[in-house]
């Protein structure tokens, strides 16, 4: 069990950008009411590539916030929970102890672990770092995502509570060095293929490069256009 800070932000255009973006969170002081797409009083700019039931809440570990401030130094966005667009922070659960299809109680509220982070270009704009969304890929720490199974209230310093483990085996970072490290190993892609807790975008990237035996072009994402 993990006590948490809650965090939630609007819409707003990026630094040095007009795009608009939902990156920035705040911590609140009060209960949310936490439905299938999300918190209360929380927005995404692009539901397109952001948001919607199997992206509905982001968790980003307070554990790295240390590790990012000592290889960048100072920046605003790291000197404080909320700087990656992280709904929930917490110390202690990270990508390598938390697997895809883990069920959390928080608060009245029942949520499933659906995948990791994408990174995308906005965090090169919200850091102010040219490549930030690269390294973040690179480091692996990414954060990731929840899926609501149980509609609720979540108050502030409400506890993460592990209640059930489907999956075990398929840490976050076992998927995350299957997808950007070992890239093609074909046993491992067949595996995530058929990880029906796992988000059905990312069984689509195994099942993708099984076809294909290519890997995905990253830039854009990444990068910007």
């Amino acid at each position: 069990m993990t006590s948490i800070t809650l965090l939630t932000g609007l819409a707003k255009p990026l630094p040095g950008s007009e795009a608009l973006s939902g990156i920035a969170k705040a911590p609140v002081e009060r209960p949310l009411r936490l439905g299938r797409n999300g918190f209360e009083g929380d927005e995404q700019a692009d539901r397109r590539v952001h948001g919607g039931p199997e992206k509905a809440v982001h968790h980003y570990p307070f554990d790295h916030y240390p590790v990012w401030r000592t290889e960048l130094g100072f920046l605003p966005a790291l000197q404080r929970a909320g700087g990656f667009g992280e709904n929930i922070s917490a110390t202690g659960p990270t990508e390598a102890s938390v697997a895809v299809g883990d069920i959390f109680r928080l608060g009245t509220a029942l949520i499933q672990v659906s995948q990791g982070r994408q990174p995308c270009w906005k965090l090169n704009r919200r850091f102010e770092v040219l490549d930030m969304a690269r390294r973040v890929q690179h480091t692996g720490r990414t954060g990731w995502y929840y899926r609501v199974l149980q509609p609720g209230t979540v108050e502030p310093q409400d506890r993460l509570d592990l209640i059930d483990r489907l999956a075990p085996d398929w840490t976050l970072h076992r998927l995350w060095h299957a997808l950007y490290v070992d890239r093609l190993n074909r046993q491992e892609l067949t595996g995530i293929a058929a990880l029906d807790v796992l988000a059905e975008g990312w069984r689509k990237y195994a099942t993708r490069r099984l076809d294909s035996g290519k890997v995905e072009d990253w830039n854009r994402r990444l990068d910007g256009s």
